[in-house]
């Protein structure tokens, strides 16, 4: 999300516009940055590493201060309310969905029965809250689907002078088809099971079983790391903790031979786009917005579970080449910042102008 913000904040202030964001900090606090204004409003710390704004109405008193023309809210929960004081203001807004509440929540509480009833109710009202909608994928927008929600789709991009090829090229197997040295794979990522590390460390386990030569790389910290590591076992994980710096996120990503992205619950994936610029192939799950990303040319899909995502990436080991390296990074070519820094400002202009079509169920932005 973080990433997603700053990006479209550097595409709005190049484009010429004046961007403000509010965020939650220590204490209340104004910056002026070259990408903006940054306004942060005390919030109270919910982990180690994230604060929420746990009374929206000092967000609001920002926007009285400062009275933009649209806004953009990317907090489903606390800051709801900015819909309905955009609308009393006559200003537009726009709520950005950079998460599907249902399956995520349904991860985290790792139960079903419940979630769908609550989330649809949050949805609806989220939909009359605001006057668009953004989602990344076709697989986010099914979340929104029969609500009457303006659905702007608007997928993100990828910063393709930090993510690129570095001249790793994969070891050839031997004439026999075998492999001199194991098969690196990566998972860059939170551990945490809502983000389902697990899945891409129980596809390692069954890999090992098989007697595939890998080795996976996981790349990240998190709430669960100890039950990665006890659910590893014997089998070739190594756990390097956190990474820190785009750079050498970059380098571990282009240093990989395949990628495993593989949670089924990602409204997008600027994970996988990362490793496709890279020029890493990319295993997924076949739902969730990740495998719309990963095409026949540049990945593999297995369902998530152990069995299939092993299939999926013995498959992607047999086309490990130089070809498949650099149909990766044209995959990732073609998801740029520009591209959704000009969707959103497209969207913006109309929000001003209050044109929308409607299309079955849903309101599209024409």
């Amino acid at each position: 999300m973080r990433v997603a913000i700053d990006e479209l904040g550097k595409g709005y202030v190049a484009a010429g516009h004046e961007r403000i964001l509010v965020i939650p900090g220590e204490q209340d606090q104004v910056t002026e940055t070259e990408h903006g204004i940054i306004v942060q409003v005390r919030a109270p710390r919910i982990s180690r590493e994230y604060r929420m704004i746990a009374t929206p109405w000092r967000a609001l008193d920002v926007l009285d201060r400062f009275k933009p023309t649209s806004i953009e809210v990317s907090d489903k929960w606390t800051l709801s309310p900015a819909g309905n004081w955009a609308r009393k203001r006559g200003i537009g807004s726009a709520l950005f969905s950079h998460e599907r509440l249902d399956d995520m929540l349904a991860m985290w509480l790792r139960r079903q029965f419940g979630v769908e009833t609550v989330v649809g109710g949050l949805n609806r009202r989220l939909a009359k809250q605001f006057d668009a909608v953004v989602v990344t994928s076709h697989y986010a927008a099914d979340e929104f689907m029969d609500t009457g929600a303006h659905l702007v789709h608007v997928p993100l991009g990828v910063d393709l002078e930090t993510f690129h090829p570095m001249g790793y090229e994969t070891p050839e197997p031997t004439p026999d088809g075998t492999r001199d040295e194991p098969v690196q794979i990566c998972y860059v990522g939170r551990m945490s099971h809502e983000k389902s590390p697990q899945l891409g460390v129980a596809a390692a386990v069954e890999l090992h079983r098989r007697g595939v030569p890998i080795q996976l790389n996981m790349y990240g910290t998190g709430p669960d790391v100890e039950a990665l590591k006890e659910q590893a076992g014997d089998a070739p994980v190594v756990f390097h903790g956190f990474v820190k710096g785009r750079d050498e996120v970059a380098k571990r990503f282009a240093h990989s031979d395949i990628s495993f992205s593989v949670c089924p619950a990602e409204t997008f994936g600027l994970a996988v786009l990362e490793a496709l610029a890279c020029g890493t192939p990319v295993v997924t799950s076949d739902r969730g917005g990740a495998h719309e990303l990963v095409d026949e040319t540049s990945g593999e899909h297995g369902r998530p579970t152990a069995e299939s995502l092993a299939d999926a990436t013995q498959r992607l080991i047999a086309r490990l080449g130089p070809g498949l390296r650099n149909a990766a990074r044209a995959r990732a070519e073609k998801y740029t910042w520009q591209a959704s820094t000009d969707k959103m400002l497209a969207m913006h202009h109309r929000l001003a102008a209050g044109q929308a079509a409607t299309d079955g169920g849903n309101k599209q932005w024409a």
